[in-house]
C-alpha cells in the first residue's frame, strides 16, 4: 500500500508558475510510473505528466514545454513544475502511481489549481 499526499495548489494569474508536490509513504520509484493528471470542472480526469521507472518523462501536448515532472528519490517525493500557466490549466490536480509490475493504482487525494485571467 502506498499513501500520496499532494500540495503546492492556489491561485495564480496566467503566466505566473506554481510547483506541486506528491509525496509517497515509500520509495516505489523503481519499481513503478508516477504520474500526474487533473480534472477540470464538468470534465472528464486527463492525463498530464508522467516519470517512468527509468527516468523517461511523458507529457500531454498542451502542456509541453511549460511543465516538467522530476522525482526525488531521497524524499520520495514527485513534483510538477508549472510554467506559464493558463486559465485552461485550472483543476484538481492529483498525483497516481502505478507498480509497473503489478499494475496496482494508487491515487493522492487532489490539489486545486486556479489560474486567472
Amino acid at each position: 500500500q502506498v499513501q500520496l499526499v499532494e500540495s503546492g495548489g492556489g491561485l495564480v494569474q496566467a503566466g505566473g508558475s506554481l510547483r506541486l508536490s506528491c509525496a509517497a509513504s515509500r520509495n516505489i520509484f523503481s519499481i513503478a510510473t508516477q504520474g500526474w493528471y487533473r480534472q477540470a470542472p464538468g470534465k472528464q480526469r486527463e492525463f498530464v505528466a508522467s516519470i517512468i521507472s527509468n527516468g523517461k518523462t511523458n507529457y500531454v501536448d498542451s502542456v509541453k514545454g511549460r511543465f516538467t515532472i522530476s522525482r526525488d528519490s531521497a524524499t520520495n517525493t514527485v513534483y510538477l513544475q508549472m510554467n506559464s500557466l493558463k486559465p485552461e490549466d485550472t483543476g484538481v490536480y492529483y498525483c497516481n502511481s502505478a507498480e509497473e509490475r503489478t499494475g496496482r493504482v494508487y491515487w493522492g487525494q487532489g490539489t486545486q489549481v486556479t489560474v486567472s485571467s
